[in-house]
């Protein structure tokens, strides 16, 4: 198969910038949207296809953007919606594409159509937002939990009704039954895709629908493990979560957002599909048909267990299993998980050599995978998961459930671009709105620039390598017999079949090649020696890739 043009995000690489930690151009403390445009210069060297960019929309910041206000206005604090066709045109003048969020299953309580929803049963926007009568003791409809701790329903005395929120009590749930809501959300993507952005990261979409017979979930058994990536102290996992997301009708409401993608000439959706009991199954359910989303990613790659052999095969079999039209986004780190570094280098050694090539390891690896891939700013510097005391959280989910639940401040420190500079050039602010942790100014970008072994130039340059490759944009992936602890697979298209191996381990591994006709070994910079007499010698963490000759 060979993409055109329009299906450019089949196999694109994605960068995601969080706008208040990415650069401070006003230095209030705070990143911004004339930020990114100075910084935009640095994405394109990355040579990425496209930036994803967090929600910048007018908003009370109580969960720091995704609870919207006003859909289509620029908060103040990033700017003016003139800073942001800014970036758009500056973005396509460096031929990279713009997905922004949209945060469509809730809106702020502070948006006017729930301030108008709530007054009483009657007005116009009544059936705007999930409302339910209390049960006949009072308490409320059902027993669902929100993901940030407590009931899922806040009682409103003026409507004597309860309402859904399935995160903050200040994010009321949007109804997607009514048709109005989905009519009022269809023109404000028609906004923005008039504006010139290439597609939109569509928050929680599988929350998008609940149960309307509002039966309470069950109680989760001690034998029944969490999701993968789920806390085992997270409350909301204590029960099986049935009825409250993952609804069948979201399948159907999120078909008219992909009619109206199609619309426009290759425009695309990304779907967060997020608390899910079997993630890999829910994204394939979301992308599945020409009917339904373009890509989804999930926390297959975002939980802290140990980076395995056996469970990666497991999980790219599974993909492959599961996969087909739609696309998956490998992704290993979002604003809203610990950063990568921090969750596995737990499992390895000490050395500092070590981790480093485990980095440039699984930076070959995300490379390699079939589909998109998605980068979250300072993943490609190696950054640590931060540590913040306290009393400079920000993090609403952090400090309600804090000691056990650390939230995600951690992973949302500002960029390090200097390490001599002030705040490590983020901010000219007598402090940034995040702590920066000392340990980053070593990773910052200056340093890593200079260094043409480090994992910033390591992603450079697989970037380029990946875009050079056909099997790796529209070519098949088929998993091949290794040993532990390898992992294996072809990537395959009319035009070239390439050979990835990996080794997960951090001892020197030889595998046997000789049944293979390698006929090029490949050019990618450092994975490109280690091949004699039929055999590879594969380090610590070692990668090899080798074109093989055709039939």
């Amino acid at each position: 198969m060979t993409y055109s043009s329009t299906d450019w995000w089949r196999s694109a690489v994605i960068y995601q910038i969080y706008p208040r930690s990415f650069v401070d151009s006003n230095n209030d403390g705070i990143g911004d949207l004339p930020g990114i445009l100075q910084k935009l210069d640095y994405v394109e060297d990355l040579g990425v296809d496209a930036i994803w960019i967090s929600p910048f929309f007018k908003s009370p910041m109580k969960d720091f953007g995704y609870d919207i206000s006003d859909y289509r206005a620029v908060d103040p604090i990033f700017g003016t919606l003139d800073d942001f066709k800014q970036v758009l045109n500056a973005a396509h003048d460096r031929h990279l594409k713009v997905l922004i969020d949209q945060v469509w299953n809730h809106t702020s309580d502070q948006h006017p159509w729930f301030l108008e929803s709530r007054e009483n049963q009657t007005n116009p926007k009544a059936d705007w937002y999930i409302w339910a009568d209390p049960k006949p003791d009072g308490t409320p409809p059902t027993n669902w939990l929100a993901t940030f701790g407590g009931s899922a329903w806040a009682w409103e005395p003026r409507r004597q009704q309860y309402y859904l929120h399935n995160f903050l009590v200040e994010q009321p749930d949007l109804n997607w039954y009514n048709p109005e809501v989905v009519e009022v959300i269809l023109d404000t993507a028609r906004f923005w895709l008039d504006m010139g952005v290439d597609g939109f990261r569509l928050d929680v979409v599988n929350f998008f629908t609940h149960d309307r017979t509002l039966r309470d979930n069950p109680i989760r058994p001690h034998d029944v493990p969490r999701p993968a990536g789920a806390s085992q102290s997270d409350p909301f996992f204590s029960q099986i979560n049935l009825y409250n997301l993952c609804q069948p009708a979201t399948l159907e409401v999120i078909q008219p957002i992909r009619q109206l993608l199609d619309s426009y000439e290759g425009k695309t959706s990304l779907a967060e599909i997020s608390s899910a009991e079997d993630t890999l199954i829910a994204s394939s359910d979301y992308v599945r048909g020409g009917d339904r989303l373009h890509m989804a990613y999930n926390s297959s790659l975002m939980t802290d267990e140990a980076l395995t052999s056996a469970r990666v095969n497991h999980l790219i079999q599974r993909v492959e299993d599961l996969f087909h039209d739609g696309v998956l986004c490998w992704t290993a780190g979002t604003h809203d998980f610990p950063r990568l570094k921090s969750r596995w280098s737990k499992y390895q050694p000490s050395s500092a050599f070590l981790q480093n090539a485990f980095d440039h390891m699984f930076a070959a690896l995300i490379m390699s995978l079939r589909g998109s891939c998605c980068i979250y700013q300072g993943d490609e510097l190696g950054l640590t998961q931060a540590h913040i005391p306290f009393e400079k959280m920000r993090d609403p989910f952090g400090i309600q459930g804090y000691p056990k639940v650390l939230g995600r401040d951690g992973s949302r420190t500002p960029m390090p671009w200097g390490k001599e500079d002030l705040h490590a050039g983020f901010t000219q602010a007598a402090e940034p709105w995040l702590p920066i942790p000392p340990e980053h100014l070593t990773q910052a970008v200056d340093v890593q620039a200079s260094l043409p072994d480090s994992l910033l130039n390591k992603y450079r340059r697989l970037i380029a390598w990946r875009k050079e490759q056909p099997a790796l944009i529209q070519g098949s992936l088929e998993l091949i017999e290794v040993k532990e602890p390898l992992i294996g697979f072809l990537r395959t298209c009319d035009d070239q079949q390439l050979l990835c191996i990996f080794n997960l381990s951090p001892e020197t591994v030889y595998h046997d090649l000789s049944d293979m006709q390698v006929c090029q070994v490949s050019d990618e910079p450092d994975f490109a020696d280690r091949f004699y007499q039929g055999t590879i010698e594969l380090p610590p963490y070692g990668v090899f890739f080798g074109n093989l000759e055709a039939g």
